[in-house]
């Protein structure tokens, strides 16, 4: 987090008033050459594509199940990736299962982003008693492990999408400040913030100006990285019993009641965790070149 937070910005901050179509110009080039992050972003389109049209594609009902049907193999004809402990199709499920994965991974990251950069930001452009106070906050959070203050809060809320969404928005929210205030005090200091507090310009003004176009980057990069974290730990969150609730289709909830199907058919059960991995490699691998590409110095 140090190395984003220390690195990102510096080759932002260094361009002149009218280098920003060129670095963006630049920072797409350099995008085009990574093969492995196109790729991985082909798979995560693909993958959104799927389950925004899950009505559309999905050839059976995500609940109805048949138990005559329970726990085929894959290949089995009309269902080509099996079928679960009730007998309901993996392939719907999947497909529909995808789309609370992705909310409860997304949404969480995207809120911790606008409050989190929001708070680093403040603490790092005001200082002073303000950003002392923000960031001894912000380290008390950091005395817990993320895993166990997501399954704390959750516990202490209860099982539900909206309780998980909060329990992890409250974990991503200081991991975000700690970096938007690094980047922030970074640029606060720099010649042309000083000097266009000197010619008389606002607060909000040089925030807007001069201090949100270097800093957002970062952020966002690091926030990226962040959806495949959110991923794992909703899926955990689910698997607890403390996410998502039966009969709604989610991967790690499918994890959990397939686990008594790991011997009878090991292939199917571990259809949900193969697409929390995908998932979550491809975000890593798309935050990853991101990073690489909006670095001038790369």
């Amino acid at each position: 987090m140090s190395e984003i937070a220390s690195t990102a910005p510096s080759g932002l901050i260094q361009a002149p008033a009218r280098a920003p179509a060129g670095y963006w110009s630049g920072v797409f080039k350099r995008l085009k050459r990574d093969r492995l992050t196109l790729i991985c972003a082909g798979i995560l389109l693909v993958m959104l594509i799927m389950i925004l049209a899950a009505p559309l594609i999905a050839p059976h009902s995500p609940y109805q199940g048949s138990m005559i049907r329970r726990l085929k193999p894959i290949g089995f004809p009309g269902y080509p990736l099996g079928t679960d402990e009730l007998g309901r199709d993996m392939v719907t499920r999947l497909i529909y299962g995808g789309r609370l994965s992705w909310l409860l991974g997304i949404t969480p990251v995207v809120m911790a982003f606008v409050i989190g950069g929001l708070l680093g930001i403040i603490a790092g452009f005001a200082g002073g008693w303000l950003g002392m106070l923000i960031m001894r906050v912000t380290d008390v959070f950091y005395a817990f492990p993320s895993v166990l203050l997501a399954v704390a809060i959750s516990g202490a809320l209860g099982a539900g999408i909206f309780n998980a969404i909060l329990s992890l928005t409250l974990v991503f929210i200081p991991p975000i400040i700690r970096v938007a205030e690094t980047v922030t005090t970074s640029v606060r200091v720099l010649d042309y913030v000083e000097s266009a507090r000197a010619s008389g310009a606002s607060v909000f003004t040089i925030v807007r100006v001069h201090v949100l176009p270097n800093v957002l980057g970062p952020i966002f990069v690091y926030a990226t990285n962040l959806i495949s974290v959110a991923m794992i730990l909703a899926s955990g969150l689910s698997f607890l019993g403390l996410g998502t609730k039966p009969p709604e289709a989610e991967w790690g909830l499918m994890l959990n009641t397939l686990r008594t199907a790991i011997y009878n058919q090991p292939l199917v059960a571990m259809l949900p965790g193969l697409c929390i991995f995908v998932t979550s490699i491809c975000f890593n691998l798309v935050s990853d070149g991101l990073r690489g590409a909006m670095d001038v110095r790369s």
